[in-house]
């Protein structure tokens, strides 16, 4: 006797992002160039943006039909098993990150960003997560600024420095 397939907590979710994007990039892909022939630019893209939709859709009937695996509310069950804490909080770091960019520039944020991340994924050592992050970007500063001209934004907020 076949057994009925369990469905995670999250994954109906998840299943219809994934169909949602697959459809927003069939979109795209037809604004490329349209139905104009086989051999136009966008006819691969469409092609396979279209194989991703077909697999997406298959995705979410199969789990929309399977039943639940999991006892607790859905929720907790979400957040202990697929967005754990630290994925959370290295991903509002991300944000920050992208948000101090342009008014910190690029060494300060990614200074921070990568200070941050270290001590959310476990490091204990005051000393090597404050040295570690300066001893990468003065490698990046050195290599960009020195060896190849490019100058590496500043910020807004330290223009005048």
């Amino acid at each position: 006797m076949k057994q009925q397939a369990q469905r995670q907590a999250g994954e109906l979710v998840f299943v219809v992002l994934l169909l949602g994007l697959a459809a927003f990039l069939l979109w795209h892909a037809y604004d490329i160039s349209g139905f104009e022939s086989l051999a136009s630019a966008g006819s691969f893209p469409m092609a396979a943006a279209f194989l991703m939709v077909v697999c997406a859709l298959h995705f979410v009937w199969r789990t929309f039909k399977a039943s639940a695996a999991y006892s607790s509310p859905v929720a907790a069950e979400f957040f202990r098993k697929i967005l754990p804490s630290v994925v959370l909080w290295v991903s509002l770091a991300m944000l920050a990150y992208m948000v101090l960019m342009e008014r910190l520039g690029f060494l300060l944020s990614s200074y921070l960003f990568l200070a941050c991340t270290m001590l959310l994924l476990g490091s204990r050592r005051w000393w090597v997560t404050l040295l570690i992050p300066a001893v990468f970007l003065g490698v990046i500063h050195v290599v960009f600024e020195t060896l190849f001209s490019v100058i590496l934004p500043a910020g807004t907020w330290l223009q005048g420095i």
